[in-house]
């Protein structure tokens, strides 16, 4: 069964039995009206609307029986007619302040009790939580956002009768890939969206892009995370074969239909490991490489001063995920954000944030990647690292020597615009050795930067040699540091670059045994 058809249902029943008060939680007023009309039908009984518009009116014939707008008058309408008359019905579409005790709270309370005592039925649509006191009078229900199917429903209808008129490239498998995407948006929202499609005079294999660019647009005002903008032409990774190879395995899945089989879309990987080797880089190349949006949460700004505060600024953040689905959530540095977890330093706030965290991550099903880093993986709460929060647990060590090729190559062919010699090359890998990618970005930058200022018959292997050698890489700075964070890795994590951590040479005997 539908959500649409249960809700449809569950109201129908509420209306017979004569329920005194009926909260509906949706945003989509519109769609709720339409479906009371429908059961104005069925149960056979008059059912009035108010409107700040229009008044108070009839809902199957559109006539007016009250000029009155204010939600105020509309109530006191209301509550003279069920005195009056036996098995009247009254929508409210804009009611404001029934989240605590106030005086229209009181007020629409006091309706609800004369609708109880003449078989007289309040309704009010809401996106809000409403006071517990006016809600225990009676029943509450929630309209979500039409679900895969019912979307399915809706593209179909709209671009169905569009077939022989326009060219309509999207087969049934597209079709179900475009309800998945659009998933979460309202009916008119869809509709909208798939109008705009329908104006250029075709719809095309690739206007599957173009989908998530819509819905990106709908909701690029909501607050909670910050919108990311990224350059394709700045993403290439070099090396991570490991971790490239398993995303490419996961990628169908994350639009893919899977309810017949009982399994979730991908729900993300953390990615732990030497700072500056790519962690952050690889959250923008997969965004890139998947085509989809992506959005950066910021836990620091999380956290505020006041009890609860924290709380719920991170569920609203994630409620905005949710909406923006199916997209990429890039959390960086994540043990910054929840570090008062280990400590107990904040009140236990810090735990509460990861209580709530990981119980979306585990039971939310939307089409949400996450893709969190670390670098100080003492800070990292246990609870994060068990089996079944994140689909994978990576550690991006030190690039070996032929990802350190890869990698200046990469820089060297964007900021010069050509190749180097094997020669060169050879030699720049060797002086790399225990550079982090950033080291190897700042070296090539330095050439590149002389080559700008300079003019390019500057460059030479003598200036590609000076400029690595002035770099002092954190594996000779700190090399306490990048030991303690592989024996982490060896133990816990699996290797992004498929190699590994830290080379066969450094494997530690409980390693070595299971791997012969």
């Amino acid at each position: 069964m539908s959500d649409t058809n249960e809700f449809k249902q569950n109201l129908t029943r509420y209306l017979k039995a004569r329920i005194p008060f009926i909260s509906i939680r949706s945003a989509e007023r519109t769609r709720v009206l339409d479906i009371l009309r429908e059961v104005a039908t069925i149960i056979n009984a008059p059912v009035y609307v108010h409107t700040l518009s229009q008044g108070m009116r009839d809902i199957a014939t559109n006539r007016v029986v009250s000029e009155d707008r204010s939600v105020v008058g509309a109530v006191d309408f209301a509550g003279q007619q069920i005195a009056q008359r036996q098995n009247l019905t009254f929508v409210m579409t804009e009611v404001a302040d029934i989240e605590d005790d106030t005086s229209f709270s009181r007020q629409l309370q006091d309706a609800v009790m004369l609708a109880a005592e003449h078989g007289g039925v309040l309704v009010i649509i809401t996106t809000k939580p409403v006071w517990g006191q006016l809600q225990r009078q009676g029943m509450s229900l929630l309209l979500s956002p039409p679900n895969e199917d019912e979307m399915l429903e809706i593209i179909r209808e709209q671009i169905g009768a569009y077939r022989g008129q326009f060219p309509i490239e999207w087969d049934a498998d597209d079709e179900k890939r475009a309800a998945a995407v659009m998933a979460g948006v309202s009916r008119i929202e869809a509709e909208n969206i798939i109008a705009t499609l329908l104006a250029n005079g075709a719809i095309r294999k690739e206007d599957m892009k173009e989908l998530m660019h819509a819905k990106d647009r709908i909701f690029a005002d909501i607050s909670g995370i910050e919108r990311v903008q990224v350059r394709h032409e700045e993403l290439s990774v070099g090396g991570l074969q490991g971790l490239q190879s398993w995303l490419a395995k996961e990628r169908p899945l994350l639009t893919a239909d899977l309810r017949e089989r009982g399994i979730r879309p991908p729900r993300g990987v953390l990615l732990v490991g030497v700072p500056g080797c790519g962690k952050s880089l690889s959250a923008k190349a997969i965004a890139a490489n998947w085509e989809m949006p992506l959005y950066r949460l910021d836990l620091s700004t999380i956290h505020g001063q006041y009890l609860g505060q924290s709380e719920g600024r991170l569920k609203d953040a994630l409620s905005t995920a949710d909406h923006v689905a199916p997209c990429v959530l890039w959390i960086d540095e994540i043990e910054k954000g929840l570090a008062g977890a280990t400590g107990g330093g904040d009140g236990g706030t810090s735990t509460r944030l990861v209580g709530q965290f990981l119980y979306w991550l585990q039971e939310a099903r939307s089409r949400v990647f996450v893709v969190a880093t670390a670098n100080d993986v003492s800070r990292l709460p246990p609870e994060l690292l068990r089996r079944g929060r994140f689909d994978e647990l990576f550690f991006v060590d030190l690039p070996t020597q032929e990802e350190r090729r890869d990698i200046i190559s990469i820089y060297v062919r964007r900021g010069l615009k050509r190749d180097i010699p094997p020669s060169l090359m050879d030699d720049l890998v060797e002086l790399s050795e225990g550079f982090a990618g950033s080291d190897l970005e700042s070296a090539v930058r330095e050439v590149v930067k002389e080559a700008y200022l300079k003019g390019d018959e500057v460059v030479n292997e003598q200036l590609f040699v000076l400029s690595f050698q002035n770099v002092v890489p954190l594996s000779k700075t700190s090399p306490e540091q990048i030991e303690s964070i592989r024996t982490w890795g060896r133990e816990r994590a699996v290797s992004a670059s498929g190699q590994p951590i830290g080379g066969p040479s450094q494997l530690t005997k409980a390693r070595r045994s299971v791997l012969v």
